[in-house]
């Protein structure tokens, strides 16, 4: 599982997967002193037996979102939930699960990608106490 935790942080500080976002190309947010990053990425990045290590599946179609909440330096517990919207308004649930890895936490989901488009992202985090949310879009480019 350590080279998940590498992965992860490379993935949510990589661009090369799909193309940045023209707006925030830092992909964070921050509210006070809690910090969201988050990424998305077609899911054949991930080396196989990375994608096994968090019961992902890898397939062109499938896209992974990546979130890590950290409040005041420290990794944060809480609940993130959210949905990705295609450019038709269908929009799919996001259902995250949380991955524990030497002292960091990340928050990650899966959803179908079955052609080239702009999807849009809403993305909900608890803070502490309030819910925050995030919205953002990004283009996404199907594997080969």
């Amino acid at each position: 599982m350590g080279r998940l935790l590498s992965f992860l942080l490379v993935a949510c500080l990589s661009a090369t997967a799909v193309a940045a976002d023209a707006i925030k190309g830092e992909r964070q947010e921050v509210f006070g002193d809690t910090t969201v990053h988050y990424s998305t990425f077609i899911s054949t990045f991930l080396q196989p037996d990375i994608a096994k290590a968090a019961e992902l599946v890898r397939s062109k179609n499938q896209g992974v979102i990546n979130v890590s909440v950290i409040k005041a330096g420290k990794p944060l517990v809480t609940q993130v939930s959210g949905s990705v919207k295609d450019l038709t308004s269908n929009s799919v649930p996001l259902k995250f699960k949380q991955i524990n890895e030497q002292g960091a936490i990340y928050y990650i989901a899966q959803f179908p990608v079955e052609q080239q488009e702009t999807r849009t992202f809403t993305i909900n985090v608890d803070t502490g106490g309030k819910t925050e949310t995030i919205s953002f879009n990004q283009e996404l480019f199907p594997g080969e």
